[in-house]
């Protein structure tokens, strides 16, 4: 028996295989960050083995409660990932598995790695309604990639969405890669009726350095992107000074911020109720958003998720905060869940790309509805 993680976005530290009913492990922190909760490896030599796997450290990790009735994800050709029984007793995260073929992953949640991301956005901009543009490099140097669909006029909505600002969180990506199929489908009536009245700036993975290390929380240099949108450095959030100065040069009319939580099992929005700005409109926008996305998509709920601020109290270093106060914009944090969606549960796969790519498609819907009234 193997196992390893030297690959993207692989994490994992082994502490004692010699027993396949006993095999210990730990997650090692996020690159330079007390983080850590993100694991994703693989083992070999173990075809038809139950094998009992322990993560050792799973209790002071950074939300242990994202591990409370949860099952960890498997896959035997890193294309169909499966969950399987997975027990936390307070202190150690527990696998139990007898794998069907000699080598399998596992990982907190199915990965999307950067091999996928670069397919992802040079498929999309063989559409003539979209433009890959690089518009500034991480801090080790890789492209930061942003989709342009459509054509872009001082007329036009200007409606920004982001993902992945944390790393760990992939089923964000997936999310991004259905709602970008959508939007370039010619045939679609809502992405059609949208393109004639705004244009759709991209950013599928906000984090690409701390996504191929195996991060959950942090980029390379450990800094939290979610939290540096007040004062971003070149330097250290590149990706956020980045996008932030193209809002301000190109507007932003609706922001989505698209994320992924450890604890709740549902899909949820977190909301700016607490910047200085909030007031009716806005307000009403919100509204608009959720109870139009609710109707449309069984899916999506407002009755689970965050606290909502007290009135002047958000954290305006937080994204959905930040810009809805610059741009006195809807600008919203949409979640989903590590584990499944307990209104809608699937115990075979729990929430998964699959159902992550819908729930991406769906969220054109609630957009088209507010489009019209966002300025």
């Amino acid at each position: 028996m193997n196992i390893s993680s030297n690959f993207d976005s692989g994490k994992i530290q082994i502490v004692d295989i010699r027993d396949p009913q006993n095999i210990q492990l730990k997650i090692p922190n996020d690159t330079n960050s007390e983080h850590f909760q993100w694991f994703h490896f693989r083992v070999t030599g173990i075809q038809n083995q139950a094998l009992k796997l322990k993560i050792i450290n799973a209790h002071e990790a950074s939300y242990p409660e994202g591990y409370e009735h949860y099952n960890t994800v498997a896959s035997y050709d890193r294309q169909h990932w499966f969950r399987v029984p997975t027990l936390y007793n307070g202190k150690e995260l527990i696998i139990e598995h007898t794998p069907e073929f000699n080598s399998v992953y596992y990982a907190y949640f199915a990965p999307y790695t950067y091999s996928q991301h670069l397919d992802l956005v040079h498929q999309a901009q063989m559409s003539s309604e979209c433009e890959l543009v690089s518009i500034g490099t991480s801090v080790e140097g890789k492209d930061i990639d942003m989709l342009v669909v459509g054509e872009p006029d001082k007329q036009k909505k200007k409606i920004w969405i982001i993902a992945r600002q944390h790393p760990g969180e992939s089923m964000a990506e997936w999310f991004m890669q259905g709602l970008i199929a959508k939007l370039l489908d010619e045939d679609d009536p809502v992405s059609r009726t949208l393109l004639n009245k705004a244009v759709f700036y991209l950013v599928p993975n906000m984090n690409i350095d701390g996504s191929i290390a195996g991060n959950l929380r942090v980029n390379t240099k450990g800094f939290n992107y979610n939290r540096e949108w007040a004062e971003p450095n070149i330097d250290n959030s590149p990706e956020v000074f980045h996008v932030r100065n193209l809002m301000d040069e190109y507007g932003c009319d609706l922001n989505l911020d698209i994320h992924g939580d450890e604890a709740l099992p549902y899909n949820f929005i977190s909301g700016i109720e607490g910047i200085p700005s909030f007031d009716d409109r806005l307000k009403n926008l919100t509204k608009i958003f959720i109870d139009s996305w609710k109707a449309s998509c069984p899916d999506f709920q407002d009755l689970h998720g965050y606290p909502k601020n007290e009135p002047g109290k958000g954290n305006l270093a937080i994204c959905s905060k930040h810009i809805g106060e610059r741009f006195k914009c809807l600008s919203l944090t949409i979640e989903m869940p590590f584990k499944d969606n307990n209104d809608l549960p699937e115990p075979e796969c729990g929430w998964s790309p699959d159902r992550c790519i819908l729930f991406g498609e769906s969220v054109l819907q609630p957009i088209l509805q507010v489009v019209d009234q966002l300025r």
